[in-house]
């Protein structure tokens, strides 16, 4: 396992990225911090594995269904135009999906989503009142 991976092993530098939501059947879903996207969110796999096509085949289906679930959730909460999922592990190797909504006339509807614009912050109460209602569609 390397040392610098974020899930694994930096707790710190995740939890200034992202803010868990909630264990999953395979996965963990986390908010991201930033949100010039409303309702974005991160599944990992819960094991550390470098892409996702090295998960065992048991647990790929259930990783592609606790994304399915949050993507459900989100499309229930935030009623984005359309739900982007993004697998870009060039320098983190480890197996986690980007669950990406895009609002039609909002920040970079029809274009890829930028990782991390670092343009839109919330106050803790709205991270906690975002997370209390992804969990509650969860």
């Amino acid at each position: 396992m390397p040392q610098n991976c974020l899930y694994c092993l930096n707790k710190e530098a995740l939890d200034s990225l992202m803010i868990k939501i909630a264990d999953l059947s395979v996965s963990t879903v986390y908010l991201f911090r930033e949100q010039s996207h409303p309702g974005r969110c991160v599944v990992a796999y819960k094991d550390h594995i470098g892409q996702q096509f090295e998960i065992p085949e048991d647990d790929w289906v259930k990783f592609m269904l606790d994304a399915r679930r949050v993507a459900v959730a989100i499309d229930k909460v935030f009623h984005p135009a359309k739900i982007n999922f993004g697998a870009y592990s060039d320098t983190l190797k480890h197996a986690h999906w980007h669950i990406v909504p895009k609002y039609e006339g909002g920040f970079e509807f029809g274009g890829v989503f930028e990782m991390n614009p670092r343009k839109t912050y919330l106050s803790d109460s709205e991270y906690e009142e975002m997370i209390a209602a992804i969990r509650e569609a969860l």
